[in-house]
C-alpha cells in the first residue's frame, strides 16, 4: 500500500509480523524537498518493545543453532533482493531523506555488497587450538554475543541500518533495531529483503518510537547483550553511560569534524576538486565529511578559487529531478544549524565566497557555501557542521597545521594532500583519526575498518574487525583424563 505521494505505508516488524504500534500513535514523515507530509511512522509502546525483545531472545536461539552454511545462503539471498530492489529502495530514500536519486540507488547497491562481505567473512571467524600441558586440550572459540539493541540515524537510511544488521546476523546474533523516524520506509524496505529471504521470525526486529524512551527500555532489558549506535557524540555518550550502568558492551560510531590538510607540494586544483566533491556529497550530512580545510598559504588562493568553482557547479534541487547533484538538508533542524554556524562565522569576520544562504523555495535547501578568513573562535571551526559548509583557512607550518587538526576532541576521519612520501608518512603518523585518506576523500568501504578515536567513539565497522563486537571469545580448557 502506498500514499498519494507514491510513498509506502510504514510498519514495524516484530516477531516476523508487520504491525502498527500498540496504541496506534504515529508521527508525520516529511519530504525535505517539498516540506509536504507524505506518510506516518508508527511509534512503539513499552509492550511493543517487550514483544520485540522476547522475539529477539527466541530468535537468537534459533539463529545461533542454524549452520553457517544455511545462514550464509540466506544472507546472500537477502543481498540479491536488495540488489534487485535498489531502484525501488532508492526512490523511497530520496522521498524521505532528500539525497539525489543516483546517490540513493548507489547506497542501496553498496549495502548489498556489504552484506555479502559480512556473510562470507563470518565463515572465517576462526577459533584456535593452543599448545598446552599433556592431557589437556586448550581452545579458543568465537561465539555470537547474543541479542543486539541497535540505533541508527537518518543520513544513510539503508547503509546505516545494514552495517549493524549485516554484521550482527553474520556473527549469529539477533537484533532489535530502532531506525530513524524520519526515514522509516527505507529501513523497512531493507528489513523486508531479509524477511523475504526466509530469515526466521524474531531474528530481526524493526521498531520506531520516541528515541530516549526506546533506547532506555532496550538497553536496560536483560535480553540485550550489546548496544550498537551510530549518531552524535552527545547522544552516544548518554547511551554508552546507560549501557555501562548495566554492564553491556557497546559499539559507538560517533561524529567528527574532519580536517583536510593541503600541503605545500600538493596540486591545489586537484585537491580542491576532490575535496569539494566529498564535501557536498549527501549535502555534507556525513560523519566523515571533510569539514575544516587547512591549506598551505602558498596554495590557498588557487585552492579557494577552484573550490568555489566546484561549489557553484553543484546543482541543488529535488533529488528526484534529473541532473540534481545535491538535495536538501534532511530537516529544519539542520537548516537552522547551518544558518547559525554561517551567521556566527560572518559576525566574527569570515567572508562568504559563495552561498551562505537558504534557497528561496520550498524545502530545506541551503546553498553550497565556501567561507574564508574564518577565525579560530568561530563555532564552525569547533562544531561539526553536518551540512554544506566549507571553511578554508591558511597555515604556514605543517606542525602548526597538525596541532590545529588534532586540537578538537574528535578523531573520526582526516584527509591529506601531498606529493611527498615523507610528508604522507608524517600525516599518517601525526593525525589523530581512525580513518585517514591521502590524496583523495574516500568514504567507508566494507572490506576495511571504519571507526573513531577520542570522542568519535570506539569499535570498528567494516573489514574483518566488523564482527568483533558481535562475537565473544571463550577459552575452553579440557582435561582429557580426570
Amino acid at each position: 500500500m502506498t500514499t498519494d505521494h507514491g510513498y509506502p505505508a510504514v510498519r514495524m516488524y516484530i516477531a516476523g509480523e508487520w504491525c502498527q504500534g500498540g496504541t496506534g500513535q504515529t508521527a508525520p514523515i516529511v519530504n525535505p524537498a517539498t516540506e509536504e507530509v507524505i506518510g506516518a511512522v508508527p511509534l512503539a509502546t513499552a509492550d511493543d518493545l517487550d514483544r520485540a525483545l522476547e522475539a529477539a531472545a527466541e530468535g537468537f536461539e534459533v539463529w545461533r543453532a542454524t549452520s553457517i552454511a544455511k545462514r550464509t545462503a540466506m544472507l546472500h539471498a537477502a543481498a540479491d533482493l536488495i540488489s534487485a530492489r535498489a531502484a525501488e529502495i532508492g526512490r523511497v530514500m530520496t522521498l524521505e531523506q532528500g539525497k539525489p536519486l543516483a546517490e540513493s540507488t548507489g547506497e542501496a547497491r553498496r549495502t548489498a555488497d556489504t552484506l555479502r562481505w559480512h556473510a562470507d567473512d563470518a565463515r572465517r571467524a576462526y577459533g584456535r587450538i593452543i599448545p598446552s600441558a599433556p592431557g589437556t586440550v586448550l581452545t579458543v572459540r568465537r561465539e555470537p554475543i547474543g541479542p543486539v539493541a541497535a540505533f541508527v540515524p537518518w543520513n544513510f537510511p539503508v547503509g546505516g541500518p545494514n552495517r549493524k544488521i549485516s554484521a550482527a546476523l553474520s556473527a549469529g546474533c539477533s537484533l532489535v533495531i530502532k531506525a530513524s523516524e524520519e526515514t522509516p520506509a527505507t529501513a523497512a524496505a531493507l528489513v523486508r529483503c531479509y524477511a523475504d529471504a526466509g530469515l526466521p521470525a524474531g531474528v530481526l526486529n524493526l521498531v520506531f518510537g520516541e528515541p530516549a524512551d526506546v533506547s532506555a527500555h532496550l538497553i536496560a532489558s536483560p535480553v540485550t547483550r550489546l548496544v550498537a549506535f551510530t549518531g552524535s557524540v552527545p547522544v552516544g555518550k548518554l547511551l554508552a553511560a546507560e549501557a555501562g550502568r548495566v554492564m553491556k558492551p557497546s559499539l559507538m560510531e560517533l561524529g567528527g569534524h574532519a580536517p583536510v590538510l593541503v600541503c605545500a607540494d600538493a596540486d591545489p586544483g586537484q585537491a580542491a576538486r576532490r575535496a569539494a566533491r566529498a564535501k557536498f556529497f549527501n549535502a555534507g550530512q556525513v560523519c566523515t565529511s571533510p569539514s575544516r580545510f587547512l591549506v598551505h598559504e602558498s596554495l590557498i588562493e588557487d585552492f579557494t578559487a577552484e573550490f568555489v568553482k566546484a561549489a557553484e557547479a553543484v546543482v541543488v534541487g529535488d533529488g528526484l529531478e534529473p541532473g540534481t547533484t545535491m538535495g536538501p538538508l534532511a530537516n529544519e533542524r539542520r537548516l537552522r544549524a547551518v544558518e547559525r554556524l554561517t551567521s556566527d562565522a560572518v559576525s566574527r569576520g569570515a567572508t562568504v565566497r559563495t552561498g551562505g544562504r537558504r534557497l528561496d523555495r520550498p524545502g530545506h535547501f541551503f546553498a553550497p557555501t565556501v567561507l574564508t578568513d574564518v577565525p579560530a573562535d568561530a563555532e564552525l571551526m569547533t562544531e561539526e557542521p553536518f551540512g554544506p559548509l566549507a571553511p578554508i583557512v591558511p597555515f604556514t607550518d605543517l606542525d602548526e597545521a597538525l596541532a590545529t587538526a588534532n586540537a578538537l576532541p574528535y578523531g573520526l576521519a582526516a584527509y591529506g594532500f601531498t606529493r611527498s612520501a615523507a610528508t604522507a608518512e608524517k600525516l599518517s603518523d601525526g593525525l589523530e583519526a581512525g580513518i585517514l585518506s591521502l590524496n583523495h576523500c574516500g568514504g567507508s568501504v566494507h572490506e576495511a575498518p571504519s571507526g573513531g578515536v577520542k570522542d568519535s567513539g570506539y569499535g570498528r565497522e567494516g573489514g574483518p574487525e566488523a564482527l568483533d563486537a558481535y562475537l565473544v571469545t571463550k577459552r575452553v580448557s579440557h582435561l582429557l583424563t580426570p
